[in-house]
Order: C-alpha cells, then sequence, then structure tokens
C-alpha cells in the first residue's frame, strides 16, 4: 500500500507540477538566502569584524530572526494557498472513498520529497553565493580584504532544523484542513470569497470614501509629524497616522474598489465589454476575500520599501553628518595639545591651521520661532563665535553690529522648530540682555557636534563677540574656550598624520571637568567617515537582503493567488473561446486584471512608503530623493517581472482551455 501511495504522490507531483513551478523555486530562493545569511556570519573577514563591533553582532542576529519571520509568513501563507487550490482534488480522493489518513500521508510524502530536494539544492546554491554576498557587504562597509568560500556545519544545521521545522508546520496545517472539512466545504473552496454584489448601499458608499479620506488624512498628519509640542502628542499623532493608513487601506480594497467598479458597471447600463467581464467583475466579486491579504502585503511594501529607502538615504548622508562632526580633518580644543602643529611641521606635513575662540551664552529664542506654540525652554545653552571664525567655512558672511547669523541649522531643526530671519534672540546677561536680529541661517557649523551637543552655534560680529566674551558670567559658564582646527594640504599624507594625531591627543580623547562632555572622542574626520560607513554600510546590506527576502515573498503570494484565480475561471475562457473571441481578446482583459491586482498594492505601497520617507528624511536632507527614487525603481521592476510571470500562466491558461 505504501508503494501506491509513493506512486500516486509522485503522478499528482507530475500532473501539479506547473502550479509547483515557482512555489518549489521561491523554497529554494528563501533556503538559499537564510543558508547563505547564516554562513556570512561565519565567514573569517566578516567574523572578525562582527567580534570588533557589538552593533554589526547584533544586528546580524535581529535580521536572522526577522528573515525566519519573513520565510515563515511566506511558507505558511503560500502553503494555505496551495490547500485551497488542491482542495477539489481533495474531495475527489475522498469521494471515490480514499481515507483521510491515506491522503495526509500521500500530500505529506509530495511535500517530503518537493521540501527535501528544495533545502538540498537551496543550500548549495546558498553556499555558493555566500562569497558573493561578502564581498559585497565589504564593499558597502569599505573594508578592502580578500574572501574565500567557507563551509559551515553550523549553518548546514540550522537551516535543516529551521526548514524541517516549517516543514512539520505546513503538513499539521494540511492535516488539519483535510481533517476539519467536509465534501461538501472541499468542492465549494474556490466558491467562499466571491461575493455577489447587486447594488451599492449608502453604508458600503459611505465606507468606501472613508477609507480614501483615511489614508489622506494619515498622509497630512505624517508630513506635520514633528510640528507637535510633546513626546506623547509625538506618540499619539503616530499612533493616529499608522491606525489611519492601514485602516483606509483595507477599507479601500474591501469596499472602495468595488463601489468605484460597481458604479462603472450602473453607468454602462449593464452592456458589459469583454473587458469588463475579464477585469472588473472578478476583482469586484473577490474583493472581500482579497482584501486582508492585500492590505497586509500593501502595508508590508510600504514598511519594507521605507525601512530600504532610510537606510539608503542615511547612506547618501554621511558626508554631512560627517561635517557637522569634524569640520576639519584634525582638532583639538582648550589649548591642549597646543604643539600638535609643530609636530605636524617636523614630520614635513603641510596643514592649514584655524584658531577660532568660543564662548557660550544662554540664549532665549522664543521670539526666534515661527510657531509661537512651539515648546522651547527660555534660555538655552550656546556656543558663540566671532564673524572671521565663521569666515572660515562661509568667506562672505557679514554682519552688523546687532546682527546675528546660525550655524548648524538643519533640515530638522527647519522642521521641528522653525524660526525665521529678521526675528529677534536675546543673549542673557547680568544687568540687561543682549538682543540681536537673525541675519540669515547656514547648515554647517566650525564647532563639532560632539562638542557643541548639536545645537546651534551663534556668529556674531567681532566687536559684538569681544563685547559679550568680558561677561563674566558668560566667561565662566563657558567649558570649551577654544577649538583648533588642521586640514591637510596634500591628502596623500592622511596616514601618517592621523599616526602622528592619536599618538599625541591621547587618541582624541576630551578630558573635560564638565561630565557630558568628558570621554567624548574627537576621531580624525577620515576615520569617523570610515566608522560611519562601516555601520550604515551594514544597516544597508542588512535591510536589502531582508528586502529582497520580502519582495520575493509577497511576490510570489500574489502570483499564487493569480494561479489560483486563473484555475478556477478556466471554464469561463472556454466557453469564450468556443463562442468566437480569440485568444488575444482575452488576454485583453487579463492585462488589465493584472494591472489591477500587481499595480494597486504596488501603488499604494509606494504612496505609503513616500509619505513615510518624506516625514523622517529631514534628518538626514530634503535633497535626498534620489534614493527614494532608486530603491521604488527596483522594487517596481522586479514586482513587473511577477507581473509578467503572472500573464505568462494566463496566457497558457487560456491557450490550454479549448
Amino acid at each position: 500500500m505504501a508503494m501506491k501511495i509513493s506512486q500516486l504522490a509522485m503522478r499528482s507531483m507530475k500532473k501539479n507540477i506547473r502550479n509547483y513551478f515557482l512555489y518549489f523555486f521561491a523554497l529554494i530562493f528563501s533556503v538559499a538566502l537564510f543558508f547563505a545569511f547564516v554562513t556570512l556570519q561565519t565567514n573569517p573577514v566578516v567574523d572578525v569584524y562582527t567580534e570588533a563591533s557589538t552593533k554589526a553582532d547584533s544586528g546580524f542576529k535581529v535580521a536572522s530572526y526577522l528573515l525566519l519571520f519573513i520565510v515563515t509568513l511566506f511558507v505558511i501563507y503560500a502553503n494555505s494557498l496551495f490547500i485551497k487550490q488542491r482542495s477539489k482534488e481533495i474531495g475527489l480522493f475522498q469521494l471515490i472513498g480514499m481515507p483521510k489518513v491515506t491522503i495526509a500521508r500521500m500530500l505529506s510524502i509530495e511535500n517530503f520529497l518537493l521540501w527535501f530536494t528544495a533545502i538540498l539544492i537551496g543550500s548549495f546554491l546558498g553556499f555558493m553565493a555566500t562569497r558573493f554576498f561578502a564581498m559585497i557587504l565589504l564593499k558597502i562597509i569599505q573594508i578592502k580584504q580578500v574572501t574565500e568560500i567557507n563551509f559551515s556545519w553550523s549553518a548546514v544545521t540550522q537551516t535543516f532544523i529551521v526548514f524541517g521545522i516549517l516543514y512539520g508546520i505546513t503538513m499539521i496545517q494540511a492535516f488539519w484542513k483535510i481533517k476539519k472539512s467536509s465534501l461538501l466545504t472541499l468542492f465549494q473552496e474556490n466558491k467562499k470569497q466571491e461575493v455577489h454584489i447587486k447594488q451599492i448601499g449608502i453604508g458600503q458608499m459611505f465606507i468606501g470614501l472613508l477609507g480614501i479620506v483615511l489614508i489622506i488624512l494619515g498622509y497630512f498628519y505624517s508630513s506635520r509629524l514633528f510640528t507637535v509640542e510633546t513626546s506623547s502628542g509625538l506618540l499619539g499623532r503616530m499612533i493616529f497616522i499608522l491606525a489611519s493608513t492601514i485602516g483606509g487601506t483595507y477599507l479601500v480594497f474591501r469596499y472602495s474598489v468595488a463601489f468605484l467598479l460597481n458604479t462603472v458597471r450602473k453607468m454602462k447600463k449593464g452592456h458589459l465589454s469583454l473587458y469588463d467581464v475579464l477585469a472588473a467583475a472578478p476583482i469586484m466579486h473577490r474583493m472581500k476575500g482579497n482584501a486582508k491579504s492585500l492590505t497586509l502585503i500593501t502595508v508590508l511594501t510600504g514598511v519594507a520599501l521605507a525601512i530600504l529607502s532610510l537606510s539608503y538615504i542615511s547612506y547618501y548622508s554621511i558626508d554631512s553628518n560627517v561635517q557637522a562632526s569634524a569640520p576639519f580633518d584634525y582638532q583639538t580644543y582648550n589649548n591642549n595639545y597646543k604643539n600638535l602643529g609643530n609636530q605636524f611641521k617636523e614630520a614635513k606635513i603641510a596643514v592649514d591651521q584655524y584658531d577660532i575662540a568660543i564662548i557660550e551664552g544662554f540664549v532665549d529664542f522664543s521670539e526666534a520661532v515661527e510657531n509661537p506654540n512651539t515648546s522651547i525652554r527660555k534660555f538655552v545653552g550656546t556656543n558663540i563665535v566671532s564673524q572671521s571664525s565663521a569666515q572660515i567655512l562661509y568667506p562672505d558672511l557679514k554682519l552688523k553690529s546687532k546682527e546675528v547669523a546660525i550655524l548648524g541649522y538643519t533640515d530638522a531643526y527647519d522642521v521641528m522648530s522653525p524660526m525665521k530671519k529678521d526675528r529677534v534672540i536675546q543673549i542673557e546677561k547680568p544687568h540687561g540682555n543682549t538682543k540681536l536680529t537673525i541675519n540669515s541661517f547656514y547648515k554647517k557649523t566650525v564647532i563639532p557636534s560632539r562638542l557643541s551637543g548639536g545645537s546651534f552655534t551663534l556668529v556674531v560680529s567681532d566687536q559684538e563677540w569681544r563685547n559679550l566674551a568680558k561677561v563674566k558670567t558668560i566667561h565662566e559658564a563657558t567649558t570649551f574656550k577654544k577649538l583648533t582646527g588642521y586640514n591637510l594640504k596634500d591628502q596623500t599624507q592622511a596616514q601618517e598624520a592621523t599616526k602622528i594625531y592619536y599618538a599625541y591627543t591621547n587618541n582624541g580623547l576630551v578630558t573635560s571637568k564638565d561630565e557630558f562632555m568628558n570621554g567624548v572622542l574627537l576621531q580624525s574626520k577620515a576615520d569617523l567617515k570610515t566608522n560611519l560607513q562601516s555601520s550604515i554600510g551594514l544597516t544597508i546590506f542588512i535591510t536589502g537582503f531582508l528586502g529582497l527576502a520580502f519582495l520575493l515573498a509577497t511576490g510570489s503570494i500574489l502570483y499564487f493567488k493569480q494561479m489560483s484565480e486563473a484555475e478556477d475561471e478556466k471554464q469561463s475562457y472556454k466557453t469564450l473561446r468556443k463562442i468566437g473571441f480569440t485568444e488575444s481578446d482575452i488576454m485583453t482583459g487579463i492585462y488589465m486584471k493584472q494591472l489591477f491586482s500587481f499595480g494597486l498594492p504596488l501603488l499604494i505601497g509606494l504612496l505609503h512608503s513616500y509619505f513615510a520617507v518624506k516625514s523622517g528624511w529631514t534628518f538626514f536632507g530634503s535633497e535626498l530623493t534620489a534614493p527614494l527614487l532608486i530603491v521604488m525603481g527596483i522594487y517596481t521592476i522586479l514586482y513587473i517581472l511577477f507581473a509578467m510571470l503572472s500573464v505568462s500562466y494566463y496566457r497558457k491558461v487560456v491557450h490550454d482551455s479549448l
């Protein structure tokens, strides 16, 4: 009997080879990604990097769990679609008297052969791809080292355990379905989610419009995310944005689409074209069953795109972050290591030296902020430099005696605490505050953010600066009184200069009576850039890896759903072919259907990601739209490939229908 079941399983697999192909391919790809990712962590070169960086090690571990979650979600969802698609076949086996236990054993054999083969092939491909992924990672994090292919038995063990457990879960899922389903349920499985809409009520019309309004509201408040005054208000707004966009997306798929399509059908007074029958009608009737899955795919697509885009944008903005943290190639403070310039000179390293005198005053910005409701402290400790010092970065900067320029005024400040030109600020003094009018704003600053705390730097005229420096309270409040910056004239001497800098300055470590600043590390500009490229590069690599896995999962699920619907509609195509419609006529309607099935989730997902990124990219630079467009473009192209596969499958179904 076991032999007969095996033969039956093999025959069933041959019969369903078309249905299994992409599922099998997706399983192989999932195994390959997982195996490669786990093996990558044992690569000798990468292993040295992760041991040296706690963040890198934690990043890999978190990414492994997320990758496992994505693969699990995909496998369970895809398996449920295949069980649904084969429900009639399972019902026929029961109808001819085959016990449910025997059917379950047959499915178990089929899936075991499928999964075992996929794990073997996927592990081999993952092993071969490991060196390729390692080279990409090392390239992104700017580590110039050759890596070789390495084999890891630990990765083999983890892969077989993980996918063995997933295989067991899918079998339990299948057995439960067979046990709980009656013959009638199995034969009517594909009709359960179809809803024949006769008319649209006022309630459904209202809910459909509400879905669109909720999404628009979510987008509107996401663009005003940082206009709230308190952290609790920010959290509340974020929760509202999530609820309105997710809820609105579900209502759009569940009610709005059917409402709009039914309205179009009514306008035609029942005179439906072939394209209406093949595109609009199936979409409208299946929308109730598809709403949840389409909402999930759309929202997760938006989240994945937003994370990928923000990671890419942060990589693009490394130079601006480095400039804020290290305005000069090397810097010292408070006349500590004042002979560093002589050290460079003795080593015959040519540098430009800049001495910047600093005072710190308590400044009232309340009259300068654009929104009077913005929560801002009355007097904030702020660094102040002279016009001469600021002209190191901005040679054309010129101020009158009672004017002030603000350095370090980034896009984030412009969104969260916007200030206006020609408004007045006040610098606190014991016998009457000094009032200054804002002349201009600049993004770059001459003081490293590690010393300024990331806050503004004020620029006043040279005479005004001297007057303020004489004030006793200001003099006593100043922690860092002087910054000395050095820029190399010849960057080919950077390696030697950096050795001298770290050797002479206690590795750039700040020692200060101020507990907040004591222990701050002032790295060379080159080292700071390398460290940022390393940490952000790892983030890009991990998010890219997860994005690839997620795209595979969502694209495959959409494809599987279209495969199932194509088989359900095969009889309709047969009827249309018999009454004279050509394959080309039918495919025109199918093109429209695929445009909706893949295009609408992608379009809404792209919009979700755009507004999510827009609310956060001010922290990186509002001009960085290129990374967002690149990520969106790649995702769109890959979705189009899945849509083309779906169209190809439909064409074969239509061709074979007659």
